[in-house]
């Protein structure tokens, strides 16, 4: 059986669509607090929570503020949110998602961009050749990370691959993957530089130049984004409207039982068919370089 399942509520490419997490106990949970950061193995593996699959626009990630944080889809100014296709690219150009307890401290000025953290969990671009899907759990090596200055917020991206793609035992670090992969760090500073211009938004900016850090200095990054996490289960750390609901969190003091965690999901609208999506989520749009 597999070590978690997804629960889908309300209506697909609406704003009241939400994707619910179980354990293999089948006990709902928080995925942004209830999965291990660390998967268990042999070598230093790590669980992403996949929020949006490969080649889809849909803006899917974890609820932060909801209890339970189930995946929805981001709404800006009212609208559901699609990221736009910028010539070459057709949506995301990797599995896209965060590591569980991890969380960038918005009050925590960095020492190596000067800004503070955005909020939210540290994001994951898993760069093998499967496309994954959507509250998908997968185990990954880390293999660099990428210093984002995303509207003054300090925002990681961290560089890994499935423990289980075809190419994972030959790549390791990041050089490997400019060896095994050519253009793809490339292609990924121009989507992250690039991917609000067609929202009339400056380009963003990145730390280092652009420049990919190696496995270690990712690692640190990790860990210091799991200490600030551990800070805000523990109410040691202003989470302002971070909902830290969990279910099996050790010592916190936002742990809930496992019938009031069912009735925060019975409380969700129920599961019926999704609407279809834009057409206008296809319109690409041409960057002048």
């Amino acid at each position: 059986m597999a070590r978690y399942s997804t629960e889908q509520r309300g209506r697909p490419n609406s704003p009241d669509y939400r994707l619910y997490f179980k354990n293999a106990d089948g006990k709902y949970i928080s995925p942004f607090h209830d999965i291990p950061l660390l998967a268990a193995s042999k070598e230093v593996l790590y669980n992403m929570i996949v929020e949006v699959p490969r080649w889809t626009n849909a803006k899917m990630e974890i609820a932060t503020e909801e209890p339970l944080n189930p995946i929805k889809q981001d709404i800006k100014k009212g609208k559901l949110r699609y990221v736009a296709n910028i010539f070459p690219h057709k949506g995301y150009i990797w599995n896209y998602g965060a590591l569980p307890q991890t969380w960038e401290d918005p009050n925590h000025t960095d020492t190596i961009t000067g800004c503070c953290g955005d909020n939210d969990p540290i994001d994951v671009c898993e760069i093998g050749s499967k496309v994954r899907s959507s509250g998908e759990i997968v185990q990954v090596k880390v293999l660099g990370v990428l210093a984002l200055v995303d509207e003054g917020e300090t925002d990681w991206k961290i560089i890994a691959i499935s423990v289980d793609d075809p190419e994972a035992h030959k790549i390791h670090d990041i050089d490997d993957v400019k060896k095994h992969k050519p253009g793809y760090l490339e292609a990924t500073v121009d989507w992250f530089r690039l991917y609000k211009v067609p929202d009339d938004k400056p380009e963003n900016h990145f730390a280092f130049n652009g420049e990919f850090k190696d496995k270690d200095f990712a690692a640190e990054i990790i860990k210091s984004t799991h200490e600030h996490w551990k800070a805000l289960l523990h109410k040691k750390a202003d989470g302002g409207t971070i909902n830290c609901t969990n279910v099996l969190v050790s010592g916190s003091p936002f742990c809930c039982s496992e019938e009031d965690a069912r009735s925060i999901v019975q409380s969700a609208p129920v599961h019926v068919n999704g609407d279809s999506v834009s057409p206008e989520v296809d319109f690409w749009y041409f960057c002048p370089k």
